[in-house]
């Protein structure tokens, strides 16, 4: 049985995602602290805007507004008991727009970490965090969602979880992780262990990857130790539009359009083959990134002095392994993806 992701990657070198929800949802008047999910039943038509955009981009594939869409993170609203609703909606307004465009498009059921710190450092236990991502996939199943997109985790125990819980709802996946502390995630996962990680899974996703971070370039370091692992699956590249800087009371992320075309490009020559951004991408930015992806033939694999000169230089010496490598730091309060 095949899905919609598989048979476009079965006919394509690589597909373009989408950029950052939240930075458009921001712009549209989202207000710090509120949860972006409510928009779904509230402002329906600023979701479809929000997705139309990196649609008429050029994006292949788009994320559904549903990352902080899980019961441990909507009880912050006191909206535990939607759940099911906002994700449905989430993906239903997904398929709308998908549907009119005319072309391929894979609708992508978004879904972030829950807020939690897992047993045995943490109170949530495998069996919570499972059904916290079962009732979440559900919705986004029922809402039409061609596959479950699960990012910006940290915690390989969270990862397993997710892939348990998207078995239990019968729905192909994605799954990315953050590298963001000197080339590891928060909880301490280099892209080797996670390269090895995905093939141990009994529901392994259909293309995994790095997300959100520091900047492109350390994102690309990191793309280029999961291939570096020899795998064979499709390796996902979503880096921030730059570095975040704070003007004139807003966050910015400095990176141009014309800089994410070049990660874009460098990305599909470090092995990355769904290609898109997080933080502060936008439609404009996107529009770049495809035509560059379209016009400029396949180079040889960039070295990282290359990667450096294109995009700047890593935040970190370390990718993460080596004597020098920064030890796994505990990760503190709730997180939540600011793209």
């Amino acid at each position: 049985m095949t899905d919609a992701l598989s048979d476009l990657l079965a006919t394509r070198d690589w597909i373009m995602a989408d950029g950052a929800t939240g930075t458009t949802l921001f712009n549209m008047g989202l207000q710090s602290g509120d949860a972006p999910e409510l928009w779904n039943v509230d402002q329906p038509d600023k979701i479809r805007a929000l997705y139309r955009g990196p649609v008429e981009a050029g994006s292949d594939l788009f994320l559904t507004n549903s990352f902080g869409g899980n019961a441990a993170r909507l009880k912050l609203h006191d909206a535990q008991s939607r759940v099911r609703e906002l994700n449905r909606v989430a993906a239903e307004l997904g398929r709308e727009v998908a549907d009119a465009a005319g072309r391929t498009l894979i609708v992508a059921g978004s879904v972030g970490p829950t807020g939690e710190i897992m047993e045995p450092t943490g109170a949530l236990s495998h069996a919570a965090a499972v059904e916290i991502f079962h009732e979440q996939a559900e919705g986004l199943k029922e809402g039409g969602a061609d596959i479950l997109w699960l990012e910006t985790i940290s915690a390989p125990e969270e990862y397993r979880a997710a892939a348990e819980a998207f078995a239990l709802a019968d729905m192909p996946w994605c799954g990315t992780m953050s590298f963001d502390t000197a080339g590891r995630t928060m909880m301490g996962l280099t892209a080797t262990d996670m390269a090895q990680m995905v093939e141990t899974l009994p529901n392994p996703p259909i293309a995994f990857g790095a997300n959100c971070g520091v900047g492109a370039s350390d994102l690309l370091r990191t793309v280029l130790g999961f291939v570096a692992q020899g795998t064979e699956r499709p390796v996902i590249a979503k880096g921030n539009a730059g570095i975040p800087k704070y003007v004139d009371g807003h966050i910015h992320y400095d990176g141009t359009p014309a800089l994410m075309a070049e990660y874009a490009v460098l990305a599909r020559d470090c092995g990355a083959r769904i290609i898109g951004g997080c933080c502060g991408t936008t439609p404009e930015h996107l529009r770049h990134m495809r035509a560059a992806l379209e016009d400029r033939p396949a180079g040889p694999r960039p070295t990282l002095d290359q990667i450096a000169g294109a995009l700047g230089g890593f935040s970190s010496a370390s990718d993460g392994t080596g004597d020098d490598a920064a030890p796994a730091r505990e990760r503190r309060g709730r997180r939540r993806r600011t793209s």
